[in-house]
């Protein structure tokens, strides 16, 4: 089976936050767990979308739901490591598209992990995607768009 590779243009990156690995985030390995990252990757999604004001699950019931997650991992990280999540957004469709996480530990550089989350709009009340709000996607100008 192939390999994953995750590469993404550096002008996508909108937004960045801290987050700490903490003891409890450490697997028997002695290094940052793959659950607890994926709880961080949430953590830091969650983070973006707050700052640019975006709800996700607005009053008329549209909200975001994941469709996918891709993670690739280039580094171990410890407990009580420093780790920055830049976050973007890219590969826009009419329903959704990708937020992109670049992670890495600032203290030496490393490139811990890289990811991908797909996302579309669904209408909680309906059960069915929707279209992305024009207001969605106004926020993010330099997202490409694909069909």
């Amino acid at each position: 089976m192939a390999r994953l590779t995750l590469d993404f243009p550096e002008d996508q990156y909108y937004y960045s936050t801290n987050l700490t690995v903490r003891v409890t985030d450490i697997n028997g390995a002695n290094h940052l767990g793959n659950d607890s990252m994926i709880s961080m990757i949430s953590e830091a999604r969650a983070r973006f979308l707050f700052e640019f004001g975006i709800e996700e699950n607005r009053e008329d019931g549209v909200g975001i739901i994941v469709t996918d997650l891709a993670t690739t991992y280039r580094a171990e990280a410890h407990a009580r490591d420093q780790l920055l999540f830049e976050v973007g957004v890219m590969d826009f469709n009419r329903y959704g598209g990708d937020i992109t996480f670049r992670i890495t530990r600032p203290a030496d550089g490393a490139l811990v992990a890289m990811a991908k989350s797909g996302f579309v709009f669904f209408n909680y009340r309906s059960r069915k995607v929707v279209r992305m709000p024009e207001e969605f996607a106004a926020k993010f100008p330099k997202a490409n768009w694909i069909d």
